[in-house]
């Protein structure tokens, strides 16, 4: 269990940052850019959940993505050659990835097939997480811009590809299995 005692160490006041293993990062550091904008999806996510029934199994989901999304943060976050998971390492491992690919077929089989490609909106919830979809996918490119220069974690990599696929998929779901979803129309203002 996490305990914090105090919100503020001023350890970062030069514009260095803590990783887990103690070791420093610039806050300009691509590792670093890659953690914030997983932060960002997840504060994304806690927005639409807003517009949400907290009972929903949209809800539940989006729940065990959000607890992901910080272990995906400590990933990243955590220097070396082993992805391993181990009592004191967090890592996203391939069943987490697994689940989100089966939750997007659960889904998926509830939908018609899309007949043009869809503009960000519909429903609030839906829209939120557009936006958080979106996120996840500045968070893909920052972490792929990461891994050029480090090792991380190839599943982490993995797993922010196939989150965005699944917003994408609960954003259907939520738009009324796709009855909301804004279609976009081709050349329609020219």
């Amino acid at each position: 269990m996490v305990k914090l005692n105090k919100i503020y160490t001023r350890t970062g006041d030069g514009g260095e940052t803590g990783l887990v293993d103690g070791s420093r990062a610039r806050k300009h550091d691509p590792r670093i850019a890659a953690i914030g904008e997983v932060d960002e999806a997840n504060s994304a996510i806690g927005v639409a959940l807003l517009h949400l029934p907290a009972e929903s199994e949209a809800a539940a989901m989006l729940g065990r993505v959000q607890n992901e999304l910080f272990d995906l943060g400590a990933d990243l976050a955590t220097p070396g050659e082993d992805f391993s998971p181990t009592e004191m390492t967090l890592r996203i491992v391939q069943n987490q990835i697994d689940r989100l690919e089966s939750e997007i077929d659960a889904m998926n089989a509830t939908l018609s097939p899309l007949t043009s490609f869809i503009l960000p909106g519909g429903e609030p919830a839906a829209a939120h997480l557009h936006i958080a979809r979106a996120i996840v996918r500045r968070a893909e490119r920052a972490t792929v811009a990461a891994a050029a220069g480090r090792s991380l974690n190839p599943l982490a990599l993995r797993y922010l590809n196939r989150l965005s696929d699944h917003l994408f998929t609960l954003c259907r779901v939520i738009n009324g299995g796709g009855a909301r979803d804004i279609l976009w129309k081709p050349g329609a203002t020219r």
